[in-house]
């Protein structure tokens, strides 16, 4: 069973996130109050994932996850924001944290995310010494619509740089959940055509939202269209293209602001994650391509608050 330190320094937000992983998910919960004594933990029962607050005494957040990462790199930290703390919490995303949660969404958030960052950071990390002589490889993969086939992919996808060694094993994780996001994007936005309002109707109640996604899988157009993949994988960096058949979507609707709040309010979490973790993000015209590119880490302790991202004509994920 895995073990999950939740760090808050509010006994009633550090309980409810304890109960959501206990009762809803089964996990083994260690909790801390701040980030010192979370340290103090990790050093003495080392867990399979970190869920912490970002404003604490002694030691917030931002410390906490650097350190981590710096001395625990196989522990993936997710943060719990606040509202108003969207800003730190780009920060802590770009410092080495795998994902984050708003406060006010735990309840529908929570367990998920620690699931998807949990899957991603257990994959095999031990290869065949032949296959660490690969300099350059290509994949083109033609999914059809079933979110089952999105870990194993993403998976395989996190071997290749691992093989390269292009990233840190944080900086794996990393890339496994922007691949995550873009792929379920392909799927539930482009391919279904699901709206934000959607998938939030799936996660509050989930009868009507099973049979809302049964009925598009199950019904033309919807389930004859492919996800297609290709991905470049050199010394120097990755190269990911994740196409849907979806009509696309008006690029000039979406915010033209990066900040984190604004794209929260306008249901832009994943195309957070995916700017953040990657350093290049575009899209096509049609709004149905995107391209992502993952470039080779100088050193794994290199600060990656100095590396931050771009992102051209972004897609709301």
């Amino acid at each position: 069973m895995a073990v999950v330190l939740v760090v808050d320094d509010s006994s009633v937000d550090r309980r409810l996130a304890q109960s959501l992983l206990e009762r809803g998910a089964g996990f083994t919960v260690i909790t801390a109050s701040n980030g010192s004594e979370a340290l103090d933990l990790v050093h003495r029962q080392t867990p399979d994932i970190i869920v912490t607050d970002l404003q604490m005494p002694e030691m917030d957040g931002l410390e906490l996850v650097g350190l981590v990462r710096s001395s625990f790199p196989l522990v993936p930290v997710i943060l719990m924001t606040a509202h108003g703390s969207e800003e730190v919490a780009v920060q802590a995303l770009q410092r080495g944290a795998s994902s984050y949660v708003p406060k006010a969404r735990l309840a529908l958030d929570l367990q998920n995310t620690v699931y998807s960052v949990l899957a991603l950071a257990r994959a095999d990390r031990y290869h065949d010494r032949l296959l660490h002589c690969l300099t350059r490889s290509s994949f083109r993969f033609e999914l059809d619509n079933d979110p089952a086939l999105i870990y194993p992919l993403v998976d395989h996808m996190q071997q290749q740089i691992s093989r390269l060694q292009l990233v840190d094993d944080t900086g794996r994780i990393r890339v496994g959940m922007a691949l995550e996001e873009a792929l379920l994007n392909a799927l539930y936005h482009g391919n279904l055509e699901l709206s934000a309002a959607d998938l939030i109707q799936v996660r509050e109640s989930s009868q009507l939202g099973l049979s809302l996604i049964d009925e598009r899988l199950s019904s033309e157009p919807y389930c004859n269209r492919k996800i297609i993949v290709e991905a470049e994988f050199s010394s120097e960096q990755a190269k990911f293209v994740i196409r849907d058949d979806g009509h696309g979507f008006d690029l000039t609707l979406l915010p033209e602001t990066k900040q984190a709040q604004h794209m929260e309010e306008q249901g832009g979490r994943g195309l957070l994650l995916m700017r953040t973790f990657m350093d290049h993000v575009q899209y096509n015209a049609r709004g149905n391509e995107v391209t992502m590119i993952k470039r080779r880490e100088a050193q794994y302790d290199e600060d990656p608050a100095d590396q931050a991202g771009a992102v051209d004509a972004p897609r709301s994920a």
